[in-house]
């Protein structure tokens, strides 16, 4: 009975066995000939309910674990919200790079290159000597200039010294002439005086005759006397004759004076014709002296010069070459005032504004700049390329654009300047502080037929809160 009841007890395992897979040992050779015993089968229920009691029977010999699984999984979560949180106030992107001020310089004249005072690369000062053209030509052309400007001022002096001369003169003249007018009209008086005189006269022999002649008939006077009368009555008469003559020529006096005083009433306008003159010379000397500046300072332009202090690249000139006006000989770039332009997409600008702080990688270096936006552009970076796209036509397909951001680094951050436009950077701007409220009102909406009817006012240029 023992042996039996022992026998019964092994037998279960057995068949559990038989039902976890186990199998006898042609099952064994025929589940290894075909693969694995538990490949594509589900579970038993027996073996899903012994891993739970495995768990139940872990956490029982280790009480803490299940408290220490909900401590890491709230510091996941707390880290996977601080993670969110701090990248969510943060834009970046690759697509930035340096910038900076590169002017070409070039001459203001023509002329031969007889030195160049810089080399390739070198750092400059402001006006300092980086080439020398001929100055030969442009020193004659001084002189020259010299000249014609003693020349003018000599003119001048001549004109302005006959200013006075005919000042006086046409004065005097018309004192002169108004004198002689005076005089003309009395010498008119006078031969007026002596005409009528000379017809009193003539009138009185002329009566004296007629009564001679009466007398005569009767013979109560000689003839001698009739004779007297008669000459006395012709003399008469021509005295009247010249004292006509006289008035007339006295008349004439006067209409001579009067020209004579028209002639003079001209002096002012003379005088003013001679100060023009002055003038004119006076204006002459001003168009010689600017002459002779302009020659002055093309001599100075044979000296070109740095504009401002920058490190002088791209040199295309060589000793003796003939230059012209305008024509660049260097690159001077500026490395006082570089800045950097990041190409941030359109969806990363809905918190950005002027004045938040970023944080500008450089590639070359490894190192972090501190900085921050200057401005927006006002237009994206496809409107001011050299064919912008035309939406209108053709299959349109959305893309997202990029607007250039101008950022600037804190005073003292490169004070060796070895950062140079060109070079790759990763910029970070932090949008955490808010934009400033902008300092006028918003505009309002214009009519429904004008551009940008009912469009609101973008934050970019001024900023706007969020």
């Amino acid at each position: 009975m023992a042996d039996h009841t022992r026998v019964d007890s092994v037998t279960p395992p057995q068949h559990a066995q038989t039902r976890r897979g186990l199998g006898t040992p042609e099952e064994k050779l025929r589940g290894q000939a075909s693969g694995p015993p538990n490949e594509g089968r589900e579970p038993w229920q027996e073996e899903t309910e012994s891993a739970s009691e495995r768990d139940r029977a872990g956490f029982q010999v280790h009480p803490h674990a299940r408290w220490l699984l909900i401590v890491v999984a709230i510091l996941a979560i707390a880290v996977g919200a601080y993670v969110w949180h701090y990248y969510s106030l943060r834009e970046s992107t690759d697509d930035a790079e340096i910038d900076g001020h590169i002017v070409p310089v070039s001459p203001r004249v023509g002329g031969t290159v007889i030195a160049i005072d810089v080399q390739d690369n070198q750092y400059v000062e402001r006006g300092a000597e980086i080439a020398q053209l001929d100055p030969k030509d442009f020193q004659v052309a001084l002189e020259r200039a010299r000249a014609d400007l003693a020349n003018a001022q000599a003119a001048a002096a001549a004109a302005g010294t006959g200013v006075p001369i005919v000042s006086t003169t046409t004065t005097s003249n018309l004192s002169s002439a108004e004198a002689t007018l005076n005089a003309a009209h009395k010498e008119v008086d006078a031969a007026q005086a002596r005409a009528r005189e000379a017809e009193a006269n003539y009138t009185k022999v002329a009566a004296d005759l007629k009564r001679a002649a009466l007398l005569i008939a009767k013979e109560e006077i000689s003839q001698q006397q009739y004779d007297a009368a008669t000459a006395a009555e012709q003399g008469a008469k021509a005295a009247v004759e010249a004292a006509h003559a006289l008035v007339a020529s006295a008349q004439s006096h006067v209409a001579q004076a009067e020209a004579g005083v028209r002639a003079a009433q001209t002096g002012p306008h003379q005088v003013a014709v001679t100060r023009s003159r002055a003038a004119e010379a006076q204006a002459a000397v001003l168009r010689s002296r600017a002459a002779m500046d302009q020659a002055a300072l093309n001599l100075q332009y044979t000296t070109v010069r740095a504009p401002f202090a920058g490190i002088v690249s791209k040199r295309s000139v060589e000793l003796g070459q003939v230059i012209s006006a305008g024509q660049p000989l260097f690159a001077l770039i500026d490395l006082e005032n570089i800045y950097i332009t990041a190409n941030f997409k359109e969806t990363q600008l809905r918190h950005m504004c002027p004045g938040q702080p970023a944080i500008i990688h450089v590639d070359t270096f490894a190192r972090d700049y501190q900085g921050h936006v200057d401005s927006l552009s006002g237009a994206t970076g496809q409107r001011f390329s050299l064919l912008p796209p035309e939406n209108a036509t053709g299959n349109y397909v959305k893309v997202v654009q990029r607007v250039p951001v101008k950022l600037v680094l804190e005073k003292g951050e490169d004070p060796n300047h070895n950062l140079r436009p060109g070079m790759s950077v990763e910029p970070t701007i932090m949008t955490e502080r808010p934009c400033a409220s902008p300092s006028e009102p918003a505009p309002q909406p214009s009519e429904p037929n004008t551009p940008g009817a009912g469009t609101p006012a973008l934050p970019l240029p001024g900023g706007s809160g969020r």
